[in-house]
């Protein structure tokens, strides 16, 4: 955009410049193809998407089209949502101290009309952010009509003025985010009242206020997102509504690994520990993503709900915590998770997930036991055989146990890659493990998958658990 434009004030101004308003679909759609053109990326932070939701935004967005997406929780929808903003100008003119942004060349509103009459080319604009063309309301109950599109306002009418006059309203959250972006989270959610409304607006671009029939033919790109069940199969929202929303996205879970670690490391937020550094052995990101896919197919839990990309995250920082406590009291510079911190997700996980049959919080601890249990050995699995672990199991053969804790500095582990034949060479297996507190974490990770497939046994003792034949 020329900043030239930015000095503009008035509407003579404006159209001396030769400025072209465009309707906001037209606008989006601008900028999409100068996107495209320049090979930039549409939604950067929104990851896994590319061969699936991506193109079909990008088709929605071409032809001007009010969008839903239906997914289950955590499939991005609100930030896919919100990153739409983008597509914006990033100044558009407005006619100053108007509460619905109205188009200086070509106002909608009344009281806008007759200051255009008044004032002419001498009407003063103003310049608004993209930010202010985009507003969302997350759909509950208790959303009215008022909320949405606007109401009677009670000190108008003591001012003097009619109660059937336009400008008695008091302008709801659409109406005043005319020319952007208005998004509706939960859609279903809303009461049938306020549905039809909704839909009336989008096709009639009709506002009735308490009776009274006002034509206000506001421009705005609507999108909306919902749960799958709630939107197709429980009769909670209108068919009109549906009918009018011209395209459904369907969103979903990452469908590989290595896409739920990426999201995972990107959203994670962890505050850096001062002096000392974090490092995460590749194989327990693999761990903390294959808990999250091992949910998503267990039968015990309900997949409608869906288990979230959240319980990937959480869980990641969950672990590190749990892994910066133990650095700290040991006096460590680095931290490094092991599978003795797995404990620590468990209260970041049960939250998370609904059972299929609820039942005892006990029975939800073993759930999630045997979620991290396959999840290990899957994980195990992929690194390393148990027939290339010949010699550890042998030394344990003879009455040899080892202890671990999530308490246990580091120098202990050093001993046992030190003291067990073959455990050295089975460390370097599992990835470099150049530091004594990444030797610890991959010492745990052989032990751990080698009672897993029941070739050492494993019982708590207190904080401890010792592993032994």
């Amino acid at each position: 955009m020329d900043e030239s434009l930015l000095q503009i004030r008035t509407v003579g101004e404006l159209r001396r410049a030769g400025y072209q308003v465009k309707p906001v679909r037209i606008e989006m759609r601008d900028n999409l193809l100068a996107m495209l053109r320049n090979k930039e990326r549409l939604m950067p932070g929104i990851l896994g998407y590319d061969d699936s939701v991506i193109p079909e935004i990008e088709n929605g967005v071409l032809a001007g089209h009010h969008m839903v997406f239906l997914g289950e929780r955590g499939q991005a929808k609100s930030r896919i949502i919100r990153s739409l903003a983008a597509l914006l100008d990033e100044y558009v003119p407005a006619i100053r101290g108007c509460e619905i942004n109205d188009n200086p060349l070509a106002p909608i509103c009344k009281e806008c009309r007759r200051k255009a009459l008044e004032a002419g080319d001498d009407l003063e604009i103003e310049w608004i952010t993209r930010e202010r063309r985009y507003a969302e309301k997350l759909a509950t109950p208790d959303v009215s009509i008022a909320d949405l599109i606007g109401e009677i306002d009670p000190i108008k009418v003591a001012e003097g003025r009619y109660l059937a006059d336009e400008e008695t309203i008091h302008y709801g959250l659409i109406p005043r985010t005319n020319r952007g972006i208005f998004a509706i989270n939960e859609l279903p959610d809303l009461t049938e009242k306020v549905q039809v409304g909704l839909f009336n607006l989008m096709e009639e671009k009709d506002v009735q206020i308490k009776g009274y029939k006002i034509r206000l033919p506001v421009d705005l790109v609507l999108v909306a997102s919902a749960n799958p069940e709630d939107y197709t199969s429980r009769g909670r929202i209108i068919t009109p509504l549906k009918d009018r929303f011209d395209v459904q996205i369907r969103t979903h879970y990452p469908k590989t690994i290595e896409d739920e670690i990426a999201i995972m490391e990107q959203e994670a937020t962890y505050p850096p520990p001062a002096g000392m550094e974090v490092r995460v052995p590749q194989f327990i990101k693999d761990i903390m993503a294959q808990i999250t896919f091992e949910a998503r197919g267990s039968n015990e839990i309900n997949q409608t709900s869906g288990v979230s990309v959240r319980v990937t995250i959480n869980n990641f920082e969950s672990l590190i915590s749990n892994a910066e406590k133990r650095a700290v009291r040991n006096g460590e510079t680095e931290v490094v998770p092991r599978l003795s911190d797995l404990h620590s997700v468990y209260a970041s996980t049960a939250g998370k997930i609904e059972m299929e049959y609820a039942g005892e919080e006990k029975k939800e601890e073993e759930l999630i036991e045997r979620l991290i249990n396959r999840a290990v050995l899957k994980v195990f699995d992929k690194l390393v055989k148990v027939d290339d672990l010949k010699e550890i199991v042998a030394y344990f053969d003879q009455g040899w146990g080892v202890e671990v804790s999530d308490t246990a500095p580091v120098d202990e582990y050093i001993e046992a890659v030190r003291s067990i034949p073959g455990m050295k060479a089975a460390v370097s297996r599992l990835g470099p493990a150049e530091s004594p507190a990444l030797m610890a974490s991959t010492v745990e990770m052989i032990l751990e998958g080698l009672h897993l497939h029941q070739k050492l046994n494993k019982e708590r003792r207190g904080g401890r658990f010792a592993y032994h034949a």
